[in-house]
């Protein structure tokens, strides 16, 4: 890596900051009707979907602690704007998905014993400090975790687009409380697509090395996320009390509920690698932001935030 301290580059203007304003809305979720199998008669793909919930609650609130610590950095006020509405979303997303954690426990299937090691993983070995002693500089140490954050926001903004398209799954009858979270947090993934990778870009350094730590950001994040989202869906199935041990989370199971149109195929999550790792790429690329916004206008819960936001300025 880089020793030099070169002036951070300029962000590229994009679709998807240039025109179009980032800013958190405050939903809420009302969990009270949700099944603990939100997809009737599928609990594999209720189970492999359920896996964000596990994950997403620690890693949004890492992304604004990592982002707080690169603010100083920004010297560009279009992407500083961005970046505060990106910890905004990031912070409400965590927020939400953690209440659904809460529901699951009161279902009967507790995720404690799973996420302190999700914990762990944000808190300790992607801290503030690298982990052990190792010899990285806080300025290195800040670029890498920077790059992860980039290569993950690559995945969510292909899962977001997914999830809006997935007219099986809502074909599948899922419950209609969860279906919308889901389209909401993917709908602001695929809004806020390209923040992360603009923010690495602008104080990520310049040229070879820069490009290098994308690289290797995406090395770390695309087999790390396999291997949680194996874990966990194993861990759900395994512990669901309905279930009562009748069922393992096997690869078979998996690509049923693919097949199926329930989940994601594996190419279409695949080739968001070779796409990310061109040097000429950008994530405005990725999704329809036509689309994101269209279902935030129409999502009941973004629409119960909104007129709850217009109620209060008009009181």
């Amino acid at each position: 890596m880089d020793t030099t301290d070169p002036v951070p580059s300029p962000t590229p203007t994009t679709a998807s900051t240039a025109t179009h304003p980032i800013r958190p809305r405050r939903v809420s979720f009302d969990w009270q009707r949700t099944p603990l199998h939100w997809i009737p008669d599928e609990p594999t793909a209720t189970h492999v979907i359920n896996v964000l919930h596990l994950l997403l609650p620690a890693g949004e609130r890492w992304f604004v602690k990592v982002f707080k610590e690169a603010l100083p950095l920004v010297t560009d006020p279009e992407l500083l704007k961005d970046v505060k509405g990106f910890m905004g979303q990031e912070a409400t997303h965590s927020v939400q998905h953690s209440y659904v954690l809460d529901h699951l426990a009161e279902q009967g299937l507790d995720t404690r014993p799973y996420t302190k090691h999700v914990d762990w993983m944000f808190d300790v070995m992607l801290g503030e400090r690298p982990p052990g002693g190792l010899p990285v500089s806080a300025r290195e140490w800040l670029r890498f975790r920077l790059s992860l954050i980039a290569a993950i926001e690559q995945f969510t903004a292909v899962l977001g687009d997914w999830v809006l398209r997935a007219e099986e799954l809502e074909r599948a009858r899922p419950d209609e409380v969860m279906l919308d979270l889901l389209r909401w947090h993917g709908a602001e993934e695929v809004e806020h697509r390209a923040v992360a990778f603009d923010m690495y870009q602008h104080t990520g350094g310049s040229g070879l090395p820069r490009y290098a730590r994308r690289v290797e950001g995406m090395a770390f994040t695309a087999p790390m996320l396999l291997w949680l989202w194996a874990f966990g869906a194993a861990y759900l199935i395994r512990h669901d009390p309905q279930l009562r041990g009748r069922l393992r989370y096997t690869l078979r199971e998996h690509n049923k509920a693919v097949h199926k149109g329930l989940l994601p195929s594996w190419r279409e999550l695949g080739a968001a690698i070779p796409r990310y790792l061109r040097r000429s790429y950008h994530p405005s690329q990725e999704g329809s932001l036509r689309a994101a916004v269209e279902y935030l206008a129409s999502s009941p819960a973004a629409r119960a935030a909104a007129g709850a936001i217009g109620r209060t300025a008009a009181s």
